[in-house]
């Protein structure tokens, strides 16, 4: 008897631990799916409103014709970035621990920026020069030794076209903290030229040529007005500085051209363009006897 009343007793009390646990489990389920279904409608309207933000940015970005490099990749950022903040504030609603997640981030980061820093300074000289457009695509420059014209501004490089046609990838880091030239951001230049003549020609007449060279010129602006000066006596000419204006466009056409048209009428007008010379005089020695 005292056998079959201890079974029952150890029935009582395993039905009781059973229920127990059952109740846990059922609260627990209770509030974790609570946690779980106001975490998936928080994570879906922030999702919304990341979608939002994001169209807002790119139709600001459209209207200002931001650069097309900049453009996508500042997108991407900011997309990235919103959806990272989303994606933790759901974690820290259903319970896990996101301290430990953001110092290890942090951690991670900072290891990969050491291991990067040229890479990084490349990437943010990139950032600069596509938001402050010291330059685009199209523009002729002078760089790091090179001159040519830019064919594409990446994040971390930028390619320019030289004039005997050679692709040269020039790091943003360089660019961005570099002495740079963009040739043709005005819509005019002066084309600036020398020309040497002989010291027997009448200065008057050559003066005279040269107008008259760049008057036939139709690429030759006539506002500003071009600069004609006798500038040097040099050693074996009369140098004469040439500066008319013309458009970016033409400039090399009018640099080449009037050279050219330059010699010609010099040759016409007997006006002579001296090269270095020199006079030798042979001394003869007396032979001793």
């Amino acid at each position: 008897m005292d056998a079959i009343e201890s079974a029952e007793v150890l029935e009582n009390i395993d039905i009781e631990v059973i229920q127990k646990h059952l109740d846990t489990f059922i609260d627990l389920a209770i509030t974790f799916s609570t946690k779980m279904l106001v975490a998936v409608l928080v994570l879906w309207v922030t999702t919304w409103i990341v979608k939002r933000i994001v169209k807002l940015v790119d139709m600001g970005m459209t209207a200002r014709k931001v650069e097309v490099t900049l453009h996508k990749f500042l997108l991407s950022i900011i997309n990235i970035a919103l959806r990272t903040i989303s994606i933790i504030i759901f974690a820290s609603m259903i319970g896990i621990e996101t301290a430990s997640l953001i110092a290890l981030l942090g951690a991670a980061g900072l290891a990969i920026g050491l291991a990067l820093q040229g890479s990084l300074a490349n990437f943010a000289g990139g950032i600069i020069i596509l938001f402050f457009r010291p330059f685009k695509a199209g523009d002729v420059i002078e760089a790091q030794g090179f001159e040519g014209t830019i064919h594409e501004i990446q994040i971390f490089n930028t390619i320019m076209i030289t004039y005997d046609n050679r692709k040269v990838f020039i790091p943003n880091g360089l660019l961005s903290n570099g002495c740079l030239v963009n040739d043709f951001t005005q819509k005019v230049r002066r084309v600036d030229m020398k020309f040497g003549v002989s010291y027997s020609d009448s200065i008057p007449k050559v003066k005279e040529v040269i107008k008259s060279v760049l008057e036939a010129d139709e690429r030759v602006l006539t506002k500003p007005a071009p600069d004609i000066w006798l500038a040097e006596h040099g050693d074996n000419s009369v140098n004469f500085f040439v500066r008319p204006w013309a458009k970016s466009d033409d400039y090399w056409p009018v640099y080449f051209g009037i050279h050219e048209e330059m010699k010609l009428a010099f040759d016409r007008e007997g006006i002579s363009i001296p090269f270095p010379q020199r006079d030798v005089h042979m001394i003869p020695m007396n032979n001793e006897a």
